[in-house]
């Protein structure tokens, strides 16, 4: 029989390796940068056409390559970067492993040019499915630049499986953003289509994340620095007040490479315990910086997760820093111990003295007389100091029944004011009993009577069985979802047009963001036209859609949106609805309605699909029957 093992040619090798390293255009643009990076670049470019699925080029001013090199490079396992194994554990440089230059030639055309400072001419090497197709002599620009040219084309498969150009661009541009954040101290620009979308100047990492990230951030950024023997924590993290939703701008580096890290990234949050909403992130960008000796970043083939010898340390030395920056910027809520918080509402107040002890405030709000002592000056009036005698009198006559009121109104209790006070006759009555003249009680049916509203968040209407509890804000949510979901599905969303257009700036990402569901949205009732590379215009706005600055409305949606996107498995369409939806009722859900219009919701409610829960869940109602409301009274 025959011997069946055999070993692969090179270039079936390389494409199973690209497989791995090269899962779509945005690991080409990592793996490119990062050799610009290593070759000692100041000045980077990258210019992308069609979300890198037409090329990919990287232009850099860097050390260069002599002839050999320039060939030897495409070849698996060749790297300028480490010679023996004990190299691995001193790794400074962002490659080393030698495969992506092999991987990238196996499925794309490329076509490098490169020239060593020392040199008259450089080199040009073509090459095609890891076949060389040419190699020449040519004049070019110290340094290199790779162009990548139909990645996947002879990988059909692949391919087919690349998403949409925006969605492909986002990817690109959270590479770009890593690698730009990591090298403050280099230029990257960065072109697609011919637009320009960032051009970020050398210079301090505070000025490279405005830069990025956009304006708003230069008033959030805290630095954080904390040195050790063991490790160096240095970077900014995010005021509380601008944490969100959706998690993304979170970047942690180790020796300048951007990795990903839960369990230090609980490190940072537990710092944050308290003084965010649950359920949202704080922004940061830290970088650790440790011996390689205690790392081991050879883990994964993007290298983006790494191993540390000693992690609780590192996550005690995280957590200590960021707990550092927020009390050295007061981030964090300051106590006021010389203040009994008991007593400071106005109230209160028994005294205008704040050297009153808790011994007279006791017994003053006990009905007892005002003790005067050398630390207080009483500089109260005598209808002030005659009403801390009577006020418990107020409440005489509290525990009658309810009948009593509905017979008797409360008269006014004899309250003695002192001789220079004609006291106003006015009239007491206990809330808790006159609901509108007790008709709940006798048995009306009107919807006045039996509907209304809870700190303008909650609906409560009588039903048969007992009482209905409805959450406003979820069941507008419900209501609107599936209004959404029906504009989208008919296209038939109305727009109410803008008398003055608003012109609206957004970051690249959520820029390709809308480009990416511009479809849907406008299915819904926005109209927009693109003015910009990060900048389009609104003409018109959902019909129904809360009365909210379009900037911030939009930046909602597109918050909510990503949201659902990291923590949910929804296409585009249900998820722009739920987002929408979800966005809406916050504004809606916590306001005065009439009786009318809270009747109106509550048929809308039951009129839904599903009107008992949310699109993500959450109860909308909650009917509390007659027995439990005897249960809450222990009868």
């Amino acid at each position: 029989m025959l011997d069946i093992i055999q070993l692969l040619p090179d270039s079936i090798a390389n494409q199973i390796a690209a497989g791995e390293v090269v899962q779509r255009p945005a690991s080409v643009v990592k793996e490119l940068l990062e050799n610009s990076i290593d070759a000692g670049a100041s000045t980077i470019q990258l210019i992308i056409r069609e979300a890198g699925k037409t090329l990919i080029q990287v232009i850099d001013d860097g050390l260069g390559m002599s002839e050999t090199d320039a060939r030897m490079c495409f070849e698996r396992h060749a790297t300028s970067k480490i010679r023996t194994s004990d190299d691995l554990f001193k790794i400074r440089t962002m490659g080393f492993r030698g495969e992506a230059m092999a991987s990238i030639a196996a499925v794309a055309q490329v076509e490098m040019r490169t020239r060593r400072k020392t040199e008259e001419l450089g080199v040009l090497v073509k090459i095609e499915a890891s076949e060389i197709k040419a190699q020449e002599a040519v004049a070019t620009e110290q340094g290199t630049s790779i162009q990548v040219k139909n990645l996947f084309y002879n990988v059909p498969a692949r391919r087919n499986f690349l998403k949409s150009n925006p969605v492909e661009m986002r990817h690109i541009l959270d590479e770009f953003q890593r690698v730009s954040l990591a090298n403050p101290e280099i230029t990257f620009t960065l072109h697609h289509n011919d637009s320009e979308i960032y051009n970020l100047p050398a210079g301090k990492l505070s000025r490279r994340i405005v830069d990025l990230f956009g304006k708003n951030y230069r008033e959030q950024l805290a630095s954080c620095e904390e040195e050790t023997s063991f490790v160096s924590v240095r970077g900014f993290v995010g005021k509380p007040e601008f944490s969100k939703k959706t998690r993304g701008e979170q970047f942690f580096f180790a020796n300048n490479r951007y990795i990903k890290n839960g369990y230090l990234n609980h490190a940072v949050m537990s710092a944050f315990e308290g003084l965010i909403a649950e359920g949202t992130h704080p922004f940061y960008v830290l970088f650790i910086e440790i011996d390689p000796i205690h790392i081991d970043i050879n883990v994964h083939p993007t290298k983006t997760e790494i191993k540390f010898d000693d992690e609780r340390t590192v996550y005690a030395i995280v957590q200590a820093a960021v707990r550092k920056a927020m009390s050295q910027h007061n981030l964090t809520p300051s106590l006021d111990f010389e203040t009994d918080v008991n007593f400071t509402n106005n109230i209160f107040n028994f005294g205008n003295s704040p050297f009153q002890t808790k011994q007279q405030s006791a017994e003053t709000f006990n009905g007892g007389p005002a003790v005067t002592t050398a630390i207080r000056h009483d500089n109260s009036s005598p209808r002030e100091r005659t009403n801390l005698t009577n006020w418990n009198k107020l409440y005489e006559g509290l525990n009658r029944t309810a009948d009593d009121f509905e017979r008797k109104e409360v008269s006014q209790a004899n309250f003695d004011f002192g001789k220079d006070f004609e006291p106003t006759p006015f009239t007491l009555k206990s809330k808790a009993n006159d609901i509108s003249d007790m008709r709940l009680q006798r048995g009306f049916r009107d919807s006045e009577a039996t509907t209304f509203q809870i700190h303008n968040r909650y609906i409560v209407s009588q039903v048969k069985s007992g009482m209905l509890l409805i959450d406003q804000r979820a069941a507008y949510e419900r209501i609107l979802y599936e209004k959404f979901t029906q504009h989208l599905q008919k296209n038939d969303g109305a727009s109410q047009q803008l008398l003055f257009p608003t012109t609206v700036t957004l970051t690249p990402v959520d820029f390709h963001l809308v480009l990416e569901i511009q479809e849907e949205i406008r299915n819904l009732g926005f109209v927009l036209s693109v003015t910009g590379h990060d900048t389009f215009v609104v003409n018109g706005i959902p019909a129904d859609s809360p009365d909210e600055n379009e900037q911030a409305m939009i930046e909602g949606l597109l918050e909510q949106f990503k949201h659902n996107e990291a923590n949910l498995h929804l296409d585009k369409s249900e998820n722009v609805a739920r987002s929408m939806a979800k966005r809406s009722a916050g504004r809606f859900g916590v306001h005065a309605l009439t009786v009318l219009e809270m009747n109106a919701l509550v048929e809308q409610l039951f009129a839904s699909s599903n009107p008992s829960y949310t699109p993500s869940g959450e109860l909308t109602m909650k009917i509390l029957s007659l027995e439990e409301m005897a249960g809450l009274f222990l009868k």
